[in-house]
């Protein structure tokens, strides 16, 4: 019953996944066809959910979508849309999907997003959503005591910033995050090795949870000013941002330094996930170019 995932994290291999963002619109079809070209070259596709407050596919309908497809899914699950039936809902029917990795997540603010006047929910935020697959895969029903229809088994995963600058608070989160039953570490990106050091070092090897650590692929130099000003705690250095303002070939910049970290992280953390907004067709190239392939 344990995903590619979990297995290969208890078995110390080091991990690869991907993040693909769900079409805008009602076909799986572009979607799919960029998930094909992730599919044996990472152990996971991590499907967003209403990423920085946009509308798109649900991660639960693309995640059912690249099973049938052969790519294992982890899902990612956002508290700030669904009050806590919807919540509880969306995990029962993953699990019944056979989807068995979920990311927990809080979720953007709606102010991020190009739809202001919708209604934030976040009954629960990530620790209590953790909490809530913990109560299902030990068969607990929220109201009467024990579940009529057998216990969930899901993997469930946790988000982090290595570069918080709040170690304490950021410790003291991640400790609160271990014990509501994450299995797994996920971070934004990281763009100074020394926080994703330090991170690994001083938090979670001491709470043995492993880190699959954000590699971003920055596109150019312009966006990776707009990342710096719209995207919350991202802090892209000047040496990376003169490479970009400098290079011939921003795009193909881009893709060496995320090779570059890719290569290294993976090294210090249990693996690496890589992201591309609307360039994921380009995340093969990245692992090439980081000379990192499949472990189990």
């Amino acid at each position: 019953m344990k995903s590619k995932l979990q297995q290969t994290l208890e078995k110390r291999s080091k991990v690869i996944t991907a993040e693909l963002m769900p079409p805008r619109g009602g076909s799986p079809i572009r979607s799919l066809k960029i998930a094909q070209l992730l599919k044996d070259k990472v152990h996971a596709v991590n499907i967003t959910d209403g990423s920085r407050a946009v509308m798109r596919m649900c991660s639960l309908a693309m995640s059912k979508l690249l099973l049938e497809n052969g790519i294992e899914p982890v899902m990612q699950i956002s508290c700030r849309d669904r009050n806590k039936i919807a919540l509880q809902s969306d995990i029962l029917g993953a699990n019944a999907l056979g989807i068995r990795n979920i990311l927990c997540i809080t979720g953007d603010s709606v102010k991020a997003g190009d739809q202001h006047d919708a209604k934030a929910v976040h009954e629960f935020e990530s620790v209590r959503l953790l909490e809530q697959i913990q109560a299902f895969n030990q068969g607990i029903d929220p109201t009467l005591g024990e579940l009529s229809d057998k216990k969930t088994s899901i993997f469930a995963g946790a988000a982090a910033d290595p570069s918080c600058k709040n170690k304490r608070s950021l410790e003291n989160r991640m400790r609160k995050k271990k014990e509501a039953g994450a299995g797994f570490v996920q971070t934004q990106m990281v763009m100074e090795r020394q926080n994703l050091i330090d991170f690994c070092e001083q938090i979670s090897n001491p709470l043995e949870i492993p880190v699959i650590a954000g590699v971003f692929l920055l596109k150019s130099y312009k966006n990776a000013l707009f990342i710096n000003k719209y995207v919350p705690g991202a802090n892209i250095p000047e040496n990376i941002l003169n490479r970009l303002k400098n290079a011939k070939n921003p795009l193909q910049e881009g893709i060496k330094i995320a090779a570059e970290q890719a290569h290294d992280f993976i090294n210090i953390a249990d693996g690496v996930h890589i992201m591309a907004v609307k360039a994921e067709h380009l995340i093969p190239d990245i692992l090439e170019k980081a000379d990192i392939s499949l472990e189990y």
